[in-house]
């Protein structure tokens, strides 16, 4: 057994080619056939540690798991399933997570499951537990996933930054979400965060997606560290960063600023692949450095320019979009698009995707036009109700709207404007913005006279994680309504459904006769705090 693991401790601290090399040379070599041969003969005479361990070694040394060295071992293994301490259990488990399911794998499985379930109460080493946690894995039973989390608890005051980062990612593995587990793991690892490496920063951040855990102080200390240490790290693994920061919804704006800094300065590092990833991480944060708007939009429209002769329409649609999005046209990139036969080839019936391709060039095409510099607000919009129906969400709105203004007919309900744009219900008001104006009576007057109000009603995650900063196709939304003359009031739904409805009618109040709702009201890229 000792011989064995030594074997292993020494392959794999080499790298791929070399280990491949290596064991070609040891299973050539006569004294290891002896070695195996001695290993079958004394497998069931061997104490629980040895067996253990030596199937470990076996598995991992690559032994085919069809041989009849492995196959014993396992047996026997089952056979002194109960006899095993609780860092045999651990070892085990490790080693079984490796193994493709047969006829012994099962049953040893199945064995290992009902004894865990009866030892884990007892089990007080973190390390012990966060290994079984990551062996079950995401199909363990949910009773056995919960003992885990119980006893895991059990010895949270004790978790040192080593456990803590292990027991996250082992949380991971099994996609379990244990709020207080996860809570007291990322204090540990804000704390430590300049010890963790590259690739398990990423994977906790994956994690946190995977497990839908949004820690927003977690999130700034990594994307401040990150930033901090920017010098230490390739521009390619930065923008693995961005990418798992857009996948939480998260802007790590410093991060975001510095990184397209070095992007003006030195575009030549970005291929293809990442330039797609950069300008859909920028555009869906909504976010465009402030003081280089202008050279940072220029410099991806130029490397998309290079790259036209090779890019797929699909890949072109999704660039252009992105940035249309962002308020700036890529004129060169656009003819390319809109020519008929790349349309055509994007709206192939058979696609799959073929309506998710079909909104965004609607959207880019009313980004044409709403963004042109030649645009003008028009005098009068066409607008129709698209139901009298209220949904359900917004009974609530529509209830206080009626006791704040007194009539229906003081407000419009879902209102369909051109373009396909959709508002949850319209108010007009003079322009001192003192007096609320019936809708019919004011559809006549001179546009200049009458300011009209767009109340949206949107989710959490139409916004940043943790702030108010709208997302990219709400700040688009947002930006194209005021070209078309609206103000816009954006309400969190949740929030309002929270409120009593003497509180909902007061917080509408301030909203339409607020002034600041004006003054704010305008969305731009460059609202960055």
């Amino acid at each position: 057994t000792n011989c064995l693991t030594m074997v292993w401790r020494l392959l794999k601290n080499l790298s791929e080619d070399q280990q491949r090399y290596e064991k070609q040379l040891i299973f050539e070599h006569p004294a290891f056939v002896k070695l195996c041969q001695h290993l079958l003969r004394d497998s069931r005479r061997m104490t629980r540690g040895d067996l253990v361990f030596s199937l470990h070694a076996a598995v991992n040394l690559g032994i085919p798991q069809n041989t009849l060295l492995v196959q014993t071992l396992v047996r026997v293994c089952q056979e002194k399933l109960n006899q095993l301490d609780n860092r045999c259990i651990s070892v085990l488990a490790t080693t079984l997570a490796g193994l493709d399911k047969d006829k012994n794998v099962s049953a040893l499985q199945a064995g290992l499951q009902l004894l865990m379930e009866q030892r884990i109460p007892s089990i007080r080493d973190i390390f012990i537990l966060q290994n079984l946690m990551k062996c079950v894995g995401k199909d363990a039973p949910v009773f056995l996933k919960k003992k885990l989390e119980m006893a895991v608890l059990k010895e949270i005051d004790h978790l040192t930054f080593p456990n803590a980062l292990r027991v996250f990612l082992a949380l991971v593995a099994m996609n379990y979400c244990s709020i207080p587990i996860l809570n007291a793991c990322s204090k540990k690892i804000q704390d430590n965060v300049h010890e963790v490496p590259f690739r398990q920063l990423l994977l906790i951040l994956e994690g946190c997606y995977n497990l839908q855990y949004r820690n927003v102080k977690l999130f700034s200390v990594l994307a401040d560290y990150i930033n901090s240490t920017a010098c230490l790290w390739d521009k390619r693994q930065v923008i693995l960063f961005l990418s798992a920061f857009d996948m939480l919804a998260f802007q790590p704006s410093e991060l975001m600023g510095s990184f397209a800094e070095k992007l003006t300065e030195d575009p030549e590092f970005l291929n293809l692949k990442n330039l797609l990833i950069v300008v859909r991480v920028y555009s869906r944060l909504n976010y465009v450095p402030r003081s280089q708007k202008h050279l940072f939009f220029e410099t991806l429209h130029s490397c998309l320019n290079k790259y036209l002769p090779q890019i797929s329409n699909t890949e072109l649609l999704k660039a252009v979009y992105s940035l249309s999005v962002l308020g700036y046209l890529p004129h060169r990139a656009l003819d390319e698009l809109l020519q008929k036969d790349s349309r055509d080839e994007l709206l192939l019936s058979g696609d799959l995707y073929k309506e998710q391709k079909a909104m965004m060039l609607r959207c880019v095409k009313a980004c044409m036009e709403l963004d042109s510099p030649s645009f003008t607000k028009p005098a009068f919009v066409l607008t129709e109700n698209s139901s009298s129906l209220v949904s359900l969400n917004l009974r609530k709105a529509r209830e206080a709207l009626i006791e704040l203004l007194g009539d229906e007919n003081m407000f419009r309900q879902n209102v369909q404007l051109p373009y396909k744009y959709h508002i949850d219900f319209e108010i007009r008001v003079d322009s001192d913005r003192k007096k609320v104006l019936p809708i019919t009576a004011t559809d006549d007057h001179d546009d200049s006279s009458v300011q009209r109000l767009a109340i949206l009603f949107v989710p959490l995650s139409a916004f940043c994680v943790g702030t108010t900063h709208p997302q990219g196709k709400l700040a688009m939304k947002k930006r194209h309504l005021n070209k078309l003359g609206y103000h816009v009031i954006l309400v969190l739904n949740k929030m309002f459904q929270e409120m009593t409805s003497e509180h909902a009618v007061e917080f509408l109040k301030g909203k339409i006769y607020s002034e600041n709702t004006f003054s704010s009201s305008e969305v731009t890229v460059q609202d960055n705090n």
